[in-house]
């Protein structure tokens, strides 16, 4: 399929708004897949795909959760969770994409993960920094993308981490052990 194909897919699923994002996300994951050196189709692709199922049903994202034996510890997070890994399944099921690298990085755009790729950090990177996101501190995270992806990776992380205990919300397990594992790299690299 090709970009236009894909937009098409997407945007019955969800309200004008994100669809605007949706776009805003693919032009920033393209760019900084071409400024570090990733494949940039691969990067479009994710990007256009990341929120397909950010709509879906909770009752039937956590069947699909459950009949997928996805991460147990998804049940009962809400939408903000759910979406990213049962919209690799649907990428998977629907469209036939069995890239694990691609697949990942919409599994993970919201909580990130231990390890994550090249192609991984740029999906959930342009989703933060994207040119429609307006929130105190987007520009700094916008050139920090333009300089280093492992420093706005991380930058993000925490800005996400920091907002979601400001505001009383419990953080997923697989957010903390991210971040622990972007704070041990960064210590090993001095």
């Amino acid at each position: 399929m090709e970009r236009e194909q894909y937009l098409a897919a997407i945007k019955p699923r969800m309200p004008e708004k994100r669809y605007i994002h949706t776009i805003g996300v693919m032009e920033t994951a393209i760019d900084l897949a071409r400024k570090y050196g990733e494949d940039e189709k691969k990067a479009e692709i994710a990007a256009i795909l990341h929120d397909i199922a950010k709509y879906a049903d909770m009752e039937w994202m956590e069947n699909i959760v459950r009949a997928e034996k996805l991460d147990a510890r998804l049940i009962g997070w809400g939408s903000e969770l759910l979406h990213g890994p049962v919209g690799a399944y649907i990428v998977e099921s629907e469209f036939g994409i069995n890239d694990e690298e691609l697949l990942n990085a919409i599994r993970f755009h919201t909580t990130g993960r231990p390890g994550m790729s090249r192609l991984e950090k740029i999906i959930f990177v342009a989703d933060m920094i994207e040119p429609n996101r307006q929130f105190d501190g987007v520009e700094r995270l916008r050139k920090k993308a333009q300089k280093n992806l492992d420093k706005a990776m991380s930058a993000c992380v925490r800005h996400t981490l920091a907002f979601l205990i400001d505001t009383k919300q419990p953080i997923y397990p697989l957010s903390i052990e991210c971040y622990n594992d972007m704070m041990n790299r960064e210590d090993s690299e001095g």
